[in-house]
């Protein structure tokens, strides 16, 4: 019974796995878009997804103004996103972009970071393929 495993396991080793989306969310990060299986894709876009809210939720226009004990608290709590970040991310620029344009690009949006397109079957496996890129649209609220 699988009570409370969720996500996929891909018949491969949790070190294997937790490697591979740490290197395919760098990817993604780094270069906009990534190619793979849907499978991978859906999981794929459950980390990245988490990521860019990490940077979110601190931004660099929040340090702005502030003085002693709560430019002090403030700064903390950005090190600690960036450090839960950086689980996810292998490669510093990358992280940086995430906490300054990443951050800023979908301040407004409330989630939904990612896009996954559907490319077809691979010619080897018959695998279903997948495009997840980041959405580059500005977000623009459904009027009430």
């Amino acid at each position: 019974m699988r009570h409370l495993n969720a996500g996929r396991g891909f018949g491969i080793s949790s070190s294997h796995r937790k490697a591979m989306f740490n290197n395919m969310v760098t990817s993604l990060m780094k270069h906009g878009r990534v190619q793979t299986t849907e499978a991978k894709a859906k999981e794929l876009r459950k980390i990245a997804d988490r990521v860019i809210t990490f940077a979110k939720k601190v931004p660099n226009a929040s340090l702005a103004g502030l003085e002693g004990g709560p430019l002090a608290e403030a700064k903390a709590r950005r090190v600690h996103a960036i450090r839960l970040a950086r689980r996810y991310v292998a490669d510093r620029d990358v992280l940086e972009t995430i906490f300054t344009e990443y951050s800023d690009r979908y301040a407004q949006r409330p989630g939904g970071y990612t896009r996954i397109l559907k490319l077809g079957r691979r010619a080897g496996d018959n695998a279903p393929m997948a495009l997840i890129e980041l959405v580059t649209e500005v977000y623009a609220p459904a009027a009430e």
